[in-house]
């Protein structure tokens, strides 16, 4: 299980494994056994504590798991 806290406007997302795996699946019901996330995601900007930001650990490389992800939106309005 896992938890992790979004600030408003902060990308985050599936890796690109599980982006293209979801992606190019048949759509179906599937449950999945023994896991559980939570997610919360606020409009409020939250802030660090001096302990949060200095003391906890901190994981360096957050967004090296979208470094290989495939563009797919080119911006072209009605276009897939």
């Amino acid at each position: 299980g896992g938890i992790s806290l979004h600030n408003m406007m902060l990308p985050h997302g599936p890796d690109q494994d599980a982006f293209e795996g979801a992606s190019n699946s048949d759509l179906k019901a599937e449950k999945l056994k023994n896991t559980m996330s939570f997610m919360f995601e606020t409009r409020f900007p939250q802030h660090l504590t001096t302990f949060a930001a200095t003391e906890a650990p901190l994981q360096e490389n957050y967004a090296d798991c979208w470094s290989t992800l495939k563009k797919h939106f080119d911006g072209t309005p009605g276009r897939k």
